[in-house]
């Protein structure tokens, strides 16, 4: 038997507890009207942070120090993004061996790009118009990945990367094939059973996808060019810090990526001091900027 991780029994439980409260809200939502219907949305809205986290954790594989189990709950915490994990921890991957390289350069701009899509690309960022395509991509992976080899996505600086054809092979596609329609299965299941109405989850999951997305990229915005320290430190309440794993210590994050999100604080001295979260916030909501530093060159792995 292998020897078990420091973290596998709090995590365990915490994703156990973290899912029924996350169907419990979406049931309330479905089932309630006014304030308490509200109320659902908004809870419902930042445990879904604290779902991602986990999710994320899964992607690096330090969620659980059980091979099986780890991917058991990624898989799960997946589908109540929803998306497909191995889908998933594909693109997180091609995140960290490529940040703040031109293929993920959002914050940016070089003379020559298209300045209206750049704008366009960052923009759906900070409104929540990015994350359901997350969904509608590890679909369309399952039922049509010939799509992803044509050539429009394939000239895209950051798309070419995530949907690189040689990381998608067979096994691959087959894993998130079953993956999909697991996913498919369990909402099924979850809407006969609770009986959950359809729009009260679709309120609930755009006001997560918000939360979720104008957050996403705060802790890489106007950082520094380089794939191991391109991202920031940031001060936020103990709560939020909670809510989100401490995934506010992004910066700690990049530069010890297989650390568990229990271990981030005690290694914050050792990063760059954290900034204050809603300053760095609101300057997002200026635009991109002119692009002054070179750029980085991809690295091979940083897992």
């Amino acid at each position: 038997m292998s020897q078990q991780g420091p973290f596998d029994r709090h995590n365990l439980l915490l994703f156990i507890a973290l899912q029924a409260a996350l169907i419990a809200l979406l049931w309330l939502a479905s089932h309630s009207s006014g304030w308490l219907f509200a109320l659902a949305v908004f809870v419902f809205a930042f445990l879904g942070l604290t779902n991602y986290a986990l999710l994320h954790e899964a992607c690096h594989a330090v969620l659980h120090s059980d091979a099986r189990l780890n991917r058991a709950m990624g898989v799960v915490s997946a589908w109540m993004f929803p998306v497909s994990f191995t889908f998933m921890a594909i693109a997180h991957r091609v995140h960290h061996v490529n940040n703040r390289t031109d293929h993920e350069m959002f914050d940016y701009y070089y003379p020559d790009d298209n300045r209206l899509v750049k704008y366009a690309q960052w923009y759906s960022i900070l409104t929540g118009i990015y994350p359901p395509i997350i969904p509608l991509g590890s679909l369309l992976m399952a039922v049509t990945p010939w799509l992803f080899w044509l050539s429009p996505w394939q000239r895209a600086k950051s798309s070419s990367i995530i949907f690189d054809r040689s990381q998608f092979p067979a096994r691959v596609l087959n894993a998130i094939r079953l993956e999909v329609l697991g996913a498919l299965l369990w909402w099924w299941g979850l809407f006969s059973v609770l009986q959950l109405d359809a729009m009260a989850v679709v309120i609930a999951y755009a006001a997560f996808w918000f939360n979720w997305s104008t957050r996403q990229y705060v802790t890489h915005a106007f950082s520094p060019r380089d794939v191991m320290n391109g991202a920031h430190n940031l001060k936020v309440s103990p709560l939020m810090a909670a809510l989100l794993l401490n995934g506010h210590w992004d910066l700690v994050h990049h530069q010890h990526p297989r650390a568990h999100w229990q271990q981030l604080p005690a290694l914050g001295p050792d990063s760059r001091a954290p900034i204050d979260y809603w300053p760095q916030y609101l300057r997002q909501w200026r635009g991109p900027r002119p692009n002054v530093e070179p750029a980085p060159q991809p690295v091979r792995n940083v897992y």
